[in-house]
């Protein structure tokens, strides 16, 4: 990592739905920023007009009806565009990028409870990331899932129609979870997990005292 310090910092956060990725990406931001690095915060899908569109299609379970592959690829369409206008530009520039979702997701939503095949899922990386553009470091912020659903639920307002991937059952979403842990587990150097549970600030604080860890902060 410290030999990527003149290119910019490139860190992704995981999780399943209401774990409370952005308003830790905030925290993180600020304490980064008060360390001198310049922060870039983006998300995916989107981050860009042409995303942004993506998301919507995706996310309002438009793109449902199409399957897990087609949907894998738009994830892809929208992710090859956000990485060439926003998240490679930033770290060219030395900028420490936090994005909210990245290809982690891909491999769990549409590969571990979608049965997209690994291969293509790959395939789709590579197209969308080449071979200078993959997360120095991805926190993923562990919770249980009907916590997280409820959060969610608090999140969007009870009169709100849950999203996509909200609205799935409770067994998708747990099977997500252990996904995502299973994919740390086998990426050690890469992954960072982070107890979800507590309030904010508490939650803030353990991902500040590993990230500080992990990249030499002082």
């Amino acid at each position: 990592m410290a030999a990527k310090r003149k290119r910019g910092l490139f860190i992704t956060f995981e999780g399943g739905e209401g774990v409370g990725k952005s308003s830790q990406i905030k925290h993180l931001a600020r304490k980064l920023e008060d360390h001198g690095l310049k922060v870039c915060i983006t998300r995916e899908p989107g981050g860009t007009p042409g995303a942004e569109i993506m998301r919507h299609v995706i996310l309002s379970g438009a793109a449902e009806k199409l399957g897990p592959n087609m949907e894998a690829v738009l994830f892809a369409a929208a992710r090859a565009d956000h990485v060439d206008e926003v998240i490679r530009p930033a770290l060219n520039r030395g900028e420490t990028v936090l994005c909210d979702r990245f290809y982690d997701s891909t491999r769990v939503y549409q590969g571990a409870t979608g049965n997209v095949e690994v291969p293509f899922l790959k395939f789709l990386e590579t197209i969308a990331c080449g071979d200078d553009c993959h997360p120095d470091l991805t926190i993923v912020i562990d919770l249980d899932p009907q916590i997280g659903l409820k959060r969610a639920e608090k999140r969007r307002g009870k009169s709100a129609v849950p999203d996509r991937f909200e609205k799935e059952t409770l067994a998708s979403q747990k099977a997500r979870r252990q996904a995502f842990l299973d994919i740390a587990a086998q990426e050690p150097d890469r992954f960072l997990v982070v107890d979800g549970n507590g309030s904010e600030k508490e939650i803030a604080t353990r991902i500040f005292d590993v990230v500080q860890q992990r990249l030499n902060l002082r």
